[in-house]
């Protein structure tokens, strides 16, 4: 197979309120799908979305903030676990139609937040991706994932992977990617602004191979919605009242081919994205640029990267 076709869905999250939120990601990756998608993406936490409250909200990162704290215990609540019944849909969903669904979420493990990328795969259990290093502000909120969650889905067209949002300016995590030889890869951002297509490019180019640059929606009226759907708090509310500004994210997504070019482009409103790549243009590429390859020189350069899971507490 050479002409696979892909679809991202730049959408406007559900905040906080996981249920909303797996039911309109089913609905719209359902639309996708019935459009002729076989791999469909969404962007950074979809599934709870992207906190905004970190860079638009003054006063959110001081010590004690009673919006933050609130808004905390929220996210813990709704957060998605280990085998969680919430998701069945989607799994059902990619089982039924034979496709595969990238989507982000907020997940918890033990009593800790991670920003997990879930690759839903057909007859198979998701594949996540936790973020390596949340962001600047986001570190309030997420835990750091670990080597354990590196890793692509290998599918008779080839092998597809995810990162998310700054680690496309880790190296180290990009030539990790690139040795598992990915045809496709997500690249999820809250919005891709210049500098997010910049990197999404680059990485296509890089590691030849088509990526798929997905960006939400979002606006602050979207934040007080979701915040009645999970019964309203009066500190959260108050934190929220403090943002300036409409709309907060702005789309921008893009499907990209291995030698850069866009193929696609979506504007700052919601909409599915659709592509038609052509997975021939990895294998050509190559020719020039392989970077795990013929430019890696590894009699120079060596990368070791750790896969094991890092839980701090080992009962033994």
């Amino acid at each position: 197979m050479t002409s696979f076709p892909v679809a991202i869905v730049q959408a406007a999250p559900v905040p906080l309120h996981f249920e909303s939120g797996i039911e309109k990601a089913v609905r719209l990756a359902g639309e996708a799908i019935e459009d002729g998608a076989r791999f469909v993406a969404f962007g950074e936490t979809f599934l709870g979305g992207y906190p905004l409250w970190l860079d638009e909200a003054p006063g959110a990162a001081l010590w004690d903030h009673p919006g933050t704290k609130a808004l905390h215990a929220i996210m813990l609540d709704q957060a998605i676990v280990a085998n969680d019944e919430r998701l069945l849909p989607l799994q059902e969903l990619c089982d039924e139609s034979g496709a595969c669904i990238s989507i982000g979420a907020h997940e918890r493990v033990r009593q800790s937040l991670y920003n997990n990328q879930l690759l839903f795969r057909p007859g198979e259990a998701p594949l996540d991706h936790r973020k390596l290093v949340p962001t600047h502000g986001e570190r309030l909120i997420w835990m750091r994932g670990d080597g354990s969650t590196l890793g692509v889905y290998q599918a008779e067209w080839g092998n597809a992977g995810n990162l998310i949002c700054w680690e496309h300016w880790m190296p180290l995590a990009r030539a990790a990617m690139h040795n598992l030889g990915e045809s496709v890869h997500v690249a999820a951002w809250p919005t891709v602004r210049e500098e997010y297509a910049i990197a999404s490019r680059h990485y296509a180019m890089e590691g030849r191979c088509f990526v798929l640059a997905a960006g939400l929606v979002q606006h602050r009226d979207d934040l007080f919605d979701g915040l009645e759907r999970v019964g309203g708090n009066a500190h959260a509310l108050a934190l929220f009242n403090a943002i300036e500004g409409e709309q907060l994210n702005r789309g921008g997504s893009m499907i990209i081919a291995p030698d850069a070019r866009v193929l696609a482009t979506a504007g700052k409103e919601e909409e599915i994205l659709h592509a038609e790549l052509d997975l021939s243009e990895v294998g050509a590429g190559l020719a020039s640029l392989d970077t795990d390859g013929h430019y890696s020189r590894p009699d120079v350069f060596e990368l070791n990267v750790d896969m094991r899971s890092k839980d701090g507490v080992n009962w033994e």
